[in-house]
């Protein structure tokens, strides 16, 4: 897994802007992404959700807040991975199966 920096913004948070293009040069045949929307009940986006992303055994390994449009990006190993969203609308999880390329994934809350 290629590890991928981003500079540390004003609010102390290190991760990437969560609804910005992907990276110019990303080679998709060689990087697995993990993408998508928190959405609630309604289908609305949930903005500020934190999303995790948990290995196949369960355990943590990475964090981002989703943005104003509930999106949320990860850059994984491929293979078997679980979603946990956390919000004030409620809590989801999901699961996927990545492999290189992009991997949409929706996370519904309730």
């Amino acid at each position: 897994m290629t590890a991928m920096t981003a500079p540390v913004t004003a609010d102390g948070c290190a991760a990437p802007d969560q609804a910005a293009p992907l990276p110019a040069g990303l080679d998709l045949e060689k990087e697995t992404v993990i993408t998508g929307v928190v959405s609630d009940g309604t289908g609305a986006p949930v903005g500020g959700a934190y999303v995790r992303l948990l290995d196949s055994t369960g355990e943590f390994t990475a964090e981002v807040v989703t943005s104003p449009a509930g999106q949320f990006r990860f850059f994984a190993a491929p293979g078997s991975w679980t979603l946990r969203a956390l919000s004030r609308s409620g809590n989801g999880d999901a699961k996927v199966t990545a492999n290189r390329g992009i991997n949409e994934v929706p996370v519904t809350v309730a």
